[in-house]
């Protein structure tokens, strides 16, 4: 394919339309602050903003620990399956409005239960959200269960065990939360288990912690993919590795800069992730509290970093659909749907 023929100028709107995947999405870190307050008051629940505008200023943040803080106050409006279900059913429309065919949704189901919410409450509403995006908006889309690194692994393993008997409604298991001081080690017992029940592995490493949390999570918890992953430059035999066993990384540029991983999106880094031949992707995060879905991911970076282009875009978007979590022949239809989009482009 030809990317040199495509012009700059058609960049904005290839990157908008291209059918592409979403892989690093918390669904709590979508709940819109107008959403917030209208199931506050559903819930009757007294929130410590006394206005939309006043709760989005408190957006401030200048480390994750920060962020963290408003997040977990922020899913305490979440009370009923209902809440789960509006929360994803908003997400899920605005995924389908900017070309995603596909998502793997994050959910961190001890925020919830530690708060007294059902395990089933909350996986109930967001599976019947994922199952009338199939239907509804030809929008494929699965569940990953995180546990949060800031806990015990006694208690991922008692998240884990709540979960069991929801097994068809989530493909794998993932790790978030605080980084610093939690490493890949504190969770190598429940990622083990996981691993023997057929299911899925991702682990949030290298965003502020190190790139020896990446070389661990691989070896330790047998991880697939890593989220964020940006500190994997820091070791050449990891860079190495990574490309030589096509490990993906979801790399998120709105919230890496939101959270002071880098100072603007000019130093981010994920040009020379590709460039280096990393299965690097974009994604958005938690876009409600950093500023931007995925298109919005998409077109602020590239257009703070003038060595991506057309080639750079459709790489991206392939490896996507490559990392995704499903079987061959459908990553196959979404790739040629990828390429007759850029072909389209190519030949005007």
């Amino acid at each position: 394919m030809n990317f040199d023929c495509i012009p700059r100028e058609d960049l904005h709107g290839i990157l908008c339309h291209m059918p592409k995947a979403e892989l690093h999405i918390h669904i709590e870190g979508s709940l819109e602050p107008e959403l917030i307050f209208e199931l506050a008051t559903r819930n009757r629940i007294q929130l410590p903003y006394p206005t939309i505008d006043e709760l989005r200023s408190a957006y401030a943040f200048t480390d994750l620990q920060s962020f963290l803080d408003i997040y977990y106050a922020g899913a305490g409006v979440l009370q009923k399956e209902a809440d789960f279900f509006d929360m994803t059913w908003a997400y899920l429309n605005r995924a389908k409005a900017e070309n995603v065919v596909h998502a793997e949704i994050f959910f961190d189901p001890q925020t919830h239960t530690a708060r007294g919410i059902p395990f089933e409450t909350v996986i109930n509403g967001l599976d019947r959200a994922i199952r009338r995006s199939r239907e509804e908006l030809g929008l494929s889309a699965s569940l990953i269960l995180c546990f949060l690194r800031h806990l015990s692994e006694e208690d991922a393993f008692a998240a884990l065990e709540d979960a069991l008997p929801f097994r068809d409604k989530f493909i794998g298991v993932g790790l978030d939360s605080s980084e610093r001081g939690n490493p890949p080690e504190k969770f190598a017992g429940v990622f083990a288990r996981c691993r023997e029940l057929g299911l899925r592995r991702v682990a949030h490493a290298g965003e502020e912690g190190s790139a020896e949390y990446i070389s661990h999570s691989l070896d330790l918890l047998k991880a697939e993919r890593i989220d964020h992953g940006v500190h994997c430059l820091d070791d050449p035999k990891l860079v190495a590795r990574l490309v030589q066993q096509r490990i993906p990384l979801t790399v998120c540029p709105l919230s890496n800069v939101k959270l002071c991983v880098f100072p603007n999106l000019s130093a981010h880094n994920i040009g020379k992730l590709l460039a280096a031949g990393i299965a690097a992707t974009i994604n958005s995060d938690d876009p409600a509290y950093f500023g931007g879905y995925l298109n919005e991911n998409y077109t602020a970076t590239f257009a703070a970093l003038p060595e991506l282009g057309a080639k750079e875009a459709y790489q991206l978007a392939r490896n996507s659909f490559e990392a995704s979590f499903v079987d061959e022949s459908t990553k196959e239809g979404w790739i040629r749907e990828l390429d007759e989009f850029f072909t389209h482009y190519e030949g005007k």
